[in-house]
């Protein structure tokens, strides 16, 4: 990916966002090149990644204004350009990516068109809202715990997860580097295969060929997302060979990955950016600065021992799913919330989707989420987990089930 590109040539901001998915600092417009396999495609651009000459707001008014502008595109970006996008403005982001439910105490929270009242969900809330309005083809996001496939789920739009490392995420304002991927969100699954086509052309030959059903995980969600969830795995079946299996080996071992995630996630993110908080004591909302308070806190013998852990189900997943391997899960916990659900209700939404996203988190693994809609007209996703590098494959196989279901 080559960042070494002609000047940027910025345009004006063109969108009707009566949504709230883009950011003030972000209205602006960037034209792709003439000709390329994304021509003709706009695409929005989560307020994480930097763009010369733009500042990158992290979705924080004291991120904004104590950090430079930057001098380099990000690379993911400037592909995406060189291949004949256009990028339309950047997008909201829950602050510095640490939430999963799309609100943010500064800019607001995104109009969710999908399920009128409801939060779009985070932190890719922007890029997911902006999709599903159709204010743009696609739009860049990322995914540490779960920041692009809760939001695909809530908003009924194709997302994924990448394989870890497999997309750059330098020039790109971090949460825990460890765990942050490149991702993005379409409305419509060609565009989607298309995009992983321009940028991950070299994962599409993976050849899978068993569908696993972990009745474990599946339990985490609610009940409404079991037929779509068993749907998708028949489909496969047709396809591969299949089998129900337990992904763990104890009653609670889910809770444990979670509680490792959150653990080493927390201490990284912490060391990252303690030295900017100590010195600019930015203003945070309360979930988010009670997330800053428990990352300040978890210590260094609690981040090594979750670090072990993951190494074990780092082992256990993918030796579960093999080479060729398919598993079929819930993109989240619940439905998307309502805008003034309770606290405790957003808790305990974030504790069991957290059971689930952190499988491919630990384990450096691609998961495609399907969208499909609950018999209420509510969105859901159901995900795809497959073997590290497998991205474009698994993603070709997501929008042939999809069809093959839409067409029966």
């Amino acid at each position: 990916m080559n960042q070494a590109a002609s000047p940027l040539n910025f345009g004006p901001f063109d969108r009707a966002d009566e949504i709230g998915a883009f950011v003030p600092h972000g209205r602006y417009r960037l034209d792709g090149a003439p000709h390329g396999p994304l021509s003709g495609l706009s695409f929005g651009v989560k307020d994480l990644f930097d763009i010369a000459g733009q500042p990158t707001g992290a979705g924080n008014p004291d991120w904004l204004r104590t950090h430079a502008v930057p001098t380099r595109t990000n690379a993911v970006v400037q592909t995406l350009l060189d291949a004949g996008a256009d990028m339309v403005g950047k997008t909201l982001t829950d602050e510095i990516a640490y939430s999963i439910h799309g609100d943010n105490h500064h800019y607001g929270t995104p109009d969710n068109v999908a399920a009128p009242g409801r939060v779009p969900g985070g932190s890719s809330s922007g890029s997911a809202a902006a999709v599903a309005a159709r204010l743009c083809d696609f739009a860049l996001g990322t995914d540490t715990g779960g920041s692009t496939r809760v939001p695909a789920s809530y908003c009924g739009v194709w997302g994924l997860r990448t394989s870890f490392g497999l997309l750059s995420a330098a020039a790109m304002a971090p949460l825990s580097p460890s765990f942050d991927t490149v991702t993005w969100l379409a409305s419509d699954a060609a565009v989607f295969e298309r995009v992983g086509q321009a940028l991950l052309p070299q994962t599409g030959e993976v050849a899978l060929r068993r569908a696993l059903l972990p009745f474990d995980v599946l339990e985490q969600a609610d009940a409404v997302f079991h037929p779509a969830v068993l749907r998708v795995y028949e489909a496969l079946q047709a396809r591969l060979h299949g089998e129900h299996a337990r992904l763990t080996t104890g009653e609670d071992e889910l809770e444990h990955w979670r509680r490792a995630y959150i653990s080493a996630s927390a201490y990284e993110a912490w060391q990252t950016h303690k030295k900017w908080i100590t010195e600019h004591a930015p203003t945070f909302g309360p979930a988010v600065q009670g997330r800053w308070n428990m990352a300040r806190d978890t210590g260094a013998e609690t981040a090594q021992a979750a670090r072990e852990k993951q190494l074990l189900v780092r082992h256990q997943v993918r030796s579960f799913l093999g080479a060729d391997g398919v598993a079929v899960i819930p993109s989240a916990a619940s439905v998307a919330p309502l805008r003034d659900a309770s606290p405790q209700q957003i808790d305990d939404i974030r504790a069991r989707c957290f059971r689930i996203t952190c499988i491919a988190g630990l384990s450096g693994l691609p998961q495609v989420s399907i969208p499909f809609t609950t018999p209420e007209g509510l969105p859901i996703g159901v995900s795809l987990l497959g073997p590290a590098g497998s991205d474009l494959a698994l993603i070709r196989l997501a929008t042939t089930i999809r069809q093959a279901l839409q067409e029966t």
